[in-house]
């Protein structure tokens, strides 16, 4: 796919001579090529060193590492859980204000940029790389937890309706537009820079404002070192979830349920399975994102609207509807107070910090990642259009899908047998959704079903960030060579398998919610940043010397559809009165 084909004179002819920075730097411009490589001197070689230095270490000290991660994990809870709530709120605060404000018609790639994907294509890859394996984990389990232990928030008695209430309130809360803020901004930064800027996409870029060519000397380098390290080690672990849960719902399926076999669980099955999807993922990644990455995504979403659509009609549908109503309620009336509740002044710091402080840091860390492939695949939409593409949709279709499968545990545990919260308390978080599932008619065929989806969740997501870490050890090239892709996908499964035979998932899981205090500091700078970059464009964009470039552009440049009066009044017509 050749991305500088965009359209023509107008994108190319304006948007490089108005909009780009005066540098004579191109993305990877001083990259090695060689044995079918593109990749960045410094960032390539460092960043496998350090995969190889970090992964020896977790593997060899074991209880060791895990220690002092356990510890650092517990000194950023307490410490600064406070800092992560108020900054994703901040982050969310800035990301409405960029859409809704003049900036929301400054279009991603220039102003006459083209859309690469449909939106039902641009949706679907988006939610892959962004949610897949966690909802298919926690859909059932976390509301489980909340409705034995309610959070201290909610005034509840746990067992209850009102406990039911406070359970798919506070799952809504963590799942709902908090963690999409946070990829939103993230992935708005990093698009708007190199689609608009013509600068590599990498996270790098987006301090451009602050460090000009500097971005290409070795804080950039530290910058883009530190995103490959929280990439693929956040990857890695979400991974080793995903094949935690294929493992044990494989075991309780066809052991448990059906009496078929007796498939064994523990680290060398899940090695195995780790093996297996890893070979599927790079076939996948080296078809590229056209013919790979989104045939997958959108395969993926036709089978969780199919899991979804046999939940709602043979579980308790009326019951689910109305859930998802209440839950939608209550999620909303008390979302202001739960965004800033500490539980510092009240009995619930305990939720806050195993769960909320938990999953805020998490997604921080993941943000490079999802961030940076919600860029790649948003070329040609108005800023508007990324915002409430990013943070609405997404969030809605979480809060359905939860109350489909919360709902219905929840359904179970109040008018029903029981057994989704036994089988919970009992054989843990991976077994919950294959509990609930085998209540239904034709529960071991949804099993296995949803054993698909969870394993086409963990080849996306390994897909996504195969492509994501290209990016990074390219110099920010939108295209690399296949041998490439093929490498990192590959390199992805081995750390996944590595970190898992040396019991390390947990540790590098402490570790990459560590990362996400640096990470928030970061994104604090990066709204700074992102507004720079827009207010510059806006004013170009007003300016007289954009109107009369337009207006020299010869008729064969102009898109077809659009007359010389839109290009310039669709952003122009935006009242004066707006303006700083």
């Amino acid at each position: 796919m050749d991305d500088s084909d965009d359209s023509g004179g107008l994108t190319e002819g304006l948007q490089m001579d108005l909009f780009h920075p005066d540098s004579e730097r191109d993305p990877g411009d001083k990259n090695v090529q060689k044995w079918g490589f593109d990749v960045h001197p410094v960032v390539f070689p460092v960043a496998l060193l350090l995969v190889a230095v970090f992964v020896a270490a977790t593997v060899l000290l074991g209880e060791q590492t895990a220690a002092v991660y356990s510890g650092v994990r517990s000194f950023f809870e307490g410490n600064f859980g406070w800092f992560y709530l108020l900054s994703v709120n901040f982050f969310i605060a800035v990301l409405l204000f960029f859409a809704f404000s003049k900036y929301g018609k400054i279009r991603i790639g220039g102003v006459e940029a083209e859309k690469e994907f449909s939106d039902f294509a641009w949706m679907a890859m988006l939610f892959s790389a962004g949610m897949g394996i966690g909802l298919m984990f926690y859909s059932v389990s976390e509301p489980m937890v909340y409705y034995s232990n309610v959070p201290g928030f909610f005034d509840a008695e746990s067992g209850t309706g009102m406990a039911s209430v406070a359970a798919l309130t506070q799952t809504f809360f963590h799942w709902g537009i908090h963690p999409w803020g946070i990829y939103g901004l993230v992935g708005l930064g990093l698009a708007f820079f190199s689609f608009n800027r013509g600068l590599p996409l990498t996270f790098r870029s987006i301090f451009w404002p602050l460090l000009g060519e500097r971005i290409y000397g070795w804080p950039g380098h530290l910058i883009d070192l530190v995103t490959v390290f929280a990439t693929l080690f956040g990857l890695a672990t979400s991974l080793g979830l995903g094949v935690k849960q294929i493992n044990t719902g494989l075991s309780y399926i066809l052991g448990d349920v059906l009496g078929v076999v007796s498939v064994p669980t523990g680290t060398i099955p899940q090695i195995v399975l780790i093996a297996v999807i890893t070979a599927i993922a790079t076939a996948s990644v080296a078809a590229g994102l056209e013919g790979g990455v989104k045939r997958l995504s959108t395969l993926n979403v036709y089978l969780m609207v199919a899991l979804f659509g046999f939940v709602v009609l043979v579980g308790p549908t009326v019951f689910i509807f109305g859930a998802w109503v209440q839950g939608l309620g209550s999620y909303f009336t008390n979302l202001p107070s739960l965004a800033f509740f500490t539980g510092a002044l009240s009995d619930g710091s305990s939720t806050v910090n195993d769960w909320t402080v938990f999953y805020w840091a998490w997604w921080i860390a993941w943000s490079p990642f999802v961030g940076t492939f919600i860029a790649r695949i948003s070329k040609g939409r108005t800023i508007k259009e990324f915002v409430v593409g990013v943070l609405v949709i997404p969030s809605l279709f979480s809060t359905v899908w939860l109350a489909a499968f919360g709902g219905s545990a929840l359904f179970n545990s109040l008018q029903g047998n029981g057994a989704v919260l036994t089988a919970h308390e009992q054989a843990g978080q991976t077994v919950a959704m294959f509990a609930l599932l085998d209540q239904f008619p034709l529960g071991a065929v949804s099993g296995l079903l949803a054993i698909l989806l969870v394993a086409m969740f963990f080849v996306t997501s390994s897909d996504s960030g195969s492509l994501v870490i290209d990016h990074l050890t390219s110099g920010g090239k939108h295209d690399v060579p296949k041998t490439q892709r093929i490498f990192w996908a590959v390199t992805e499964g081995v750390v996944a398998a590595l970190l898992l035979y040396g019991g390390g998932l947990n540790a590098l899981q402490t570790a990459a919610i560590a990362t996400g205090f640096p990470f928030s500091l970061v994104l604090v700078v990066m709204c700074y940043t992102v507004y720079l970059g827009l207010q510059q464009e806006y004013e170009v964009l007003q300016s007289e010397e954009f109107a009369e470039r337009v207006q020299d552009i010869p008729d064969e440049d102009v898109a077809i559809d659009r007359s010389r009066s839109e290009v310039v009044t669709d952003i122009r017509e935006t009242p004066e009165s707006t303006d700083d």
